[in-house]
């Protein structure tokens, strides 16, 4: 691996992808010091620069505060953090301030003209862009099945996303008949070299036949038609090894801290 390139990466990471893309719908976006926090949400979420510049009392009253915030609001909060996030002992404070880990994902990268594919999907799979309010519905009942959860929050969050904005937010599904199998979407930030690849949960039955593969070839190939040189993902143990196979280079792990009222 080239530790020049993953650099370059990482350092593109913290300089473009540390804010926060705005939702839409009735959620808004607030500062508090070096944080950037989203209100109005299905939870709250806190983000902020590599380096906080924030130290010992004086973070720890940062971080008393978001949950305070939040804990008003009758809110559950997650704070993203990342594996090289300073200060170092960011982790420790939040986890002494009542916040809980949440599982660790891997933060990869990858060049989108080299991701870009036409999909590849088992007989009877088709592929399509969605953006109805009944096709959001069924992409929330399918992430609820998958995580055995209740995940109807996503059809609001989906649907916020693209009437604020359609030309940045791509929602795919992949249909057999009329399931829905798999499900992703590719979010443009509006002034980056980055689009993000969310979702790409698949239903179990319908795994390892190249869906997931299919929806990154064909979210790359959108990527780099735009003009977008690079696309990012949080990926979880299950898909961080199918992307790195697909030539995604890994450069940091990040894991939401969460508070919950």
């Amino acid at each position: 691996m080239n530790d020049t390139l993953i650099n370059q990466l990482r350092n593109a990471y913290d300089a473009q992808l540390r804010g926060v893309t705005p939702p839409g719908g009735s959620a808004r976006i607030e500062e508090d010091g070096p944080l950037t926090r989203v209100v109005g949400w299905h939870r709250g979420f806190v983000t902020g620069p590599r380096d906080l510049g924030v130290y010992g009392a004086e973070l720890d009253r940062l971080i008393a505060r978001q949950r305070d915030f939040y804990a008003a609001r009758g809110e559950a909060v997650e704070w993203k953090t990342r594996a090289h996030d300073l200060p170092t002992d960011l982790t420790d404070r939040l986890t002494a301030a009542g916040f809980v880990a949440e599982d660790n994902e891997t933060v990869l990268i990858g060049q989108s003209a080299d991701l870009a594919a036409d999909p590849v999907l088992p007989e009877g799979v088709i592929l399509r862009r969605v953006t109805s309010r009944p096709d959001l519905q069924r992409i929330a009942a399918m992430e609820s099945t998958v995580w055995n959860e209740d995940w109807s929050w996503l059809a609001d969050d989906l649907t916020a996303r693209i009437e604020n904005a359609p030309e940045n937010t791509v929602v795919l599904v992949a249909e057999a008949r009329t399931e829905v199998v798999c499900a992703a979407w590719l979010v443009f930030k509006e002034g980056t070299d980055f689009g993000g690849l969310w979702g790409g949960s698949t239903l179990k039955e319908w795994r390892g036949q190249g869906i997931y593969r299919a929806m990154v070839a064909h979210r790359a190939q959108l990527a780099a038609a735009r003009g977008v040189p690079y696309l990012y993902v949080d990926a979880s143990g299950d898909s961080a090894p199918i992307l790195t196979r697909l030539g995604l280079h890994e450069v940091t792990t990040t894991t939401p801290y969460v508070w919950s009222p």
